[in-house]
């Protein structure tokens, strides 16, 4: 494992809260609660969101409003560069409607969990990120690969089938990927191998990782990443999240908690941590009183230097 001289001096956050953060919960949250969120997380110095899913509603109900969330965005947050996931040809053509600019393209790197989640084989899939990428030639495209860490069905995802899977999908449009921790069941070890692999075969691709926390390894995962090269991370407010499914899965690596570390050791977000607090307050009041990420129950002790990183 690399040492701290090789990690980054600023790290770019894509929030997900209101898409991953939001996905899972039962009870609808209305629009304009969710536009008060993001307008919070906007105002924290968030610039790069995924504000919400182009999927079918029956599937997940509470990303029917994608379309209104995304209109706000669109009209009052010029300075977030917005992402919306779309697992399919009908999603990215409603997510372009819409008028956003990217989309992450969901795709697992086990072909259980594929069958499971969007109901498809990897052909299948790869076929409908070609034609997406032949129909908008202008969208962005950042492939979402889920289970790389590890699938709830199949157990060891292999590193090969990874770098297969992202070889053909950049073959078929895909600009960037995402390394996505579905269940929560990394190490720090097997995240620094995995991304290393990455990297030595697709040098040149941007690259972000997207770490759940089930086991309590989100933060240690994200300082392995970190020491691997990694300057991009999807995390979400409060450490809301889950895969619908994805049995077992609980929230993401809390956005708060990461930052707060990353602060500690002199690395650079842009994001106001008082700032974000009260976004995660709105999200406790509004959303969900027992959002699990620490920092946001915590006394931040901001007034104190413990370390020089200096």
């Amino acid at each position: 494992m690399h040492g701290t001289e090789h990690m980054p001096t600023s790290v770019r956050v894509t929030d997900i809260t209101a898409r991953d953060g939001f996905q899972n919960i039962k009870e609808w949250i209305p629009t304009e609660v969710k536009i008060a969120v993001i307008d919070a997380l906007a105002a924290a110095g968030v610039r790069k969101m995924e504000a919400t899913s182009f999927v079918s509603p029956k599937a997940v109900p509470q990303m029917a409003d994608a379309a209104q969330v995304i209109e706000h965005c669109r009209n009052h947050l010029p300075q977030v560069e917005l992402v919306a996931l779309a697992p399919n040809l009908r999603g990215a053509e409603n997510a372009a409607k819409a008028g956003v600019p990217e989309i992450s393209y969901v795709v697992s790197a086990s072909a259980a969990h594929n069958k499971a989640n969007i109901n498809r084989t990897h052909d299948e899939s790869l076929s409908d990120l070609a034609a997406i990428g032949e129909a908008f030639p202008s969208l962005k495209i950042n492939l979402s690969m889920s289970t790389v860490f590890g699938c709830p069905f199949d157990g060891e995802t292999p590193v090969e089938k990874v770098l297969w899977l992202l070889e053909e999908s950049v073959k078929r449009g895909a600009g960037s990927v995402t390394l996505c921790d579905t269940i929560g069941v990394a190490n720090p070890r097997q995240v620094a191998a995995v991304v290393e692999a990455v990297k030595a075969q697709f040098p040149r691709l941007p690259l972000a990782l997207h770490l759940h926390d089930t086991h309590g390894m989100g933060l240690a995962n994200t300082l392995a990443a970190l020491q691997a090269g990694v300057d991009c991370f999807e995390t979400a407010a409060g450490g809301l999240g889950g895969c619908p499914f994805a049995p077992g899965a609980a929230g993401n690596t809390s956005t708060e908690d990461m930052v707060n570390m990353l602060h500690r050791m002199g690395v650079a977000t842009g994001l106001d941590m008082e700032k974000y607090l009260s976004a995660v307050a709105i999200v406790r009041e509004k959303v969900n009183p027992a959002i699990p990420g620490r920092l946001a129950s915590a006394r931040t002790y901001s007034e104190f230097c413990f370390f020089s990183c200096a």
